[in-house]
């Protein structure tokens, strides 16, 4: 057989798993140069590939398994992704200086193999990451909402008011259960792992993943592809679903909290990565060809743009790193500061300083954290289009 792995789950499993291993490679990144090298030399006297962890080796094993069509048996160490389970494997292309993320369809896994003990060693903030596939839901339903308002779906893809039910209710049930699977409860990730088949199946019925993959999965995409930093999927999408559930004028706060109490962490992406994929964001969506969303009319300098990168916590913190042209600004600043300027008069100095009376200062109301009720809110907000409401179809190719 052969193996695809990665040198620190392969370091912690080889003693607990038996397996006769011909051959083994060990990806880190998604390219496409390594994938058709591991294709192309595939050894004949391997019958079965086996890909254990998650990430790269998982995609690596599909299309090397869809190019010499041997089985393909995954042991994942986490319910991390929908990629387990699902029948594309994503592809890092590089076109000249630009390097994009792109899905294939290679077919799914042979067979998933879900080992319990694996699943609940696995460390908290992978454990049960998988979570962050259910709760895009929100922003991936209003995406595909949106582009259906602009005339922006396909006729493949239009809207359809039924699949986004049942969707939200995969959704409302994994914020539910979002502290039970951050503390690992042999239950509740019995019912993750159900919530992610029954996803995968509903996609791979309509024929897409519009469903719960809009914006935030477009930014997680192209962050992985420009920064090639080894970020769990979960890391990425994450913070790209705040941001994205604010685009849409949602409370991204419940939306936290769930992710937070599951487990992810949202703290692993450089705010000055993510600054610069939305100042060049329009480049960016023309190379990877996404799917149309609220991403393709923002504007990277606006207010609500800045609003949204502060509710995903990602703006960049003052004197830390700037982006070129704040930076030449800054020093000029600066500079301008300690250069030499007149004494003024007391009056002067009097005359420009505000009064104690002449200055407000405003309490600011401190609101109460919403509970995971709100979440449910935004998600009946995402699919409140009914099958029998006349703007059923709006929009739709």
């Amino acid at each position: 057989m052969a193996l695809l792995t990665n040198e620190a789950v392969w370091a912690a499993l080889s003693s607990q798993l038996t397996l006769p291993v011909l051959i083994q490679a060990e990806p880190v990144h998604q390219r496409r140069d390594l994938f058709d090298y591991l294709a192309n030399n595939f050894p004949t006297q391997a019958k079965v590939i086996y890909a254990v962890g998650s990430g790269a080796p998982i995609d690596a094993g599909k299309l090397i398994a869809a190019r010499n069509q041997v089985p393909l048996v995954i042991v994942p160490t986490a319910l991390d992704s929908t990629d387990l389970f699902s029948p594309t494997a994503l592809v890092a292309d590089k076109d000249g200086e630009r390097t994009r993320l792109v899905e294939e369809e290679t077919g799914p896994a042979t067979e998933v193999i879900i080992d319990w003990d694996l699943i609940a060693s696995a460390p908290t903030e992978r454990r049960g990451a998988g979570i962050v596939d259910l709760i895009t839901v929100v922003t991936g339903l209003l995406d595909w909402r949106y582009a259906a308002q602009k005339g922006r779906n396909p006729r493949s893809q239009r809207f359809v008011p039924w699949a986004a039910s049942v969707v939200s209710e995969l959704a409302k049930q994994a914020i539910k259960s979002a502290p039970a699977i951050g503390q690992g409860d042999p239950e509740a990730l019995q019912t993750l792992l159900d919530l992610l088949l029954t996803l995968v199946q509903l996609s791979n019925q309509l024929g897409h993943t519009r469903a719960y993959q809009g914006g935030e999965h477009h930014l997680a995409h192209i962050l992985a592809a420009t920064t090639q930093q080894p970020r769990a999927h979960a890391e990425r999408v994450g913070p790209c679903l705040l941001f994205a559930a604010s685009l849409h004028g949602q409370e991204p706060t419940p939306l936290r909290d769930a992710l937070q109490h599951a487990g992810v962490r949202l703290d692993q992406i450089r705010p000055t990565d993510f600054n610069l994929v939305i100042d060049n964001l329009a480049n960016h969506l023309a190379a990877h060809e996404f799917p149309y969303s609220i991403l393709n009319d923002i504007e990277p300098g606006s207010e609500k743009v800045a609003g949204a990168i502060e509710a995903a916590g990602l703006t960049i913190e003052v004197e830390t790193w700037l982006k070129p042209e704040e930076t030449l600004a800054y020093i000029l600043a600066d500079a301008s500061a300690e250069a030499p300027h007149e004494e003024k008069t007391d009056e002067e100095s009097t005359a420009e300083t505000p009064a104690a009376a002449d200055v407000e200062v405003e309490e600011a109301e401190i609101e109460a954290t919403p509970g995971p009720e709100a979440a449910e809110a935004e998600l009946e907000t995402a699919a409140d289009t009914q099958p029998g409401d006349d703007t059923a179809d709006l929009g739709n190719g």
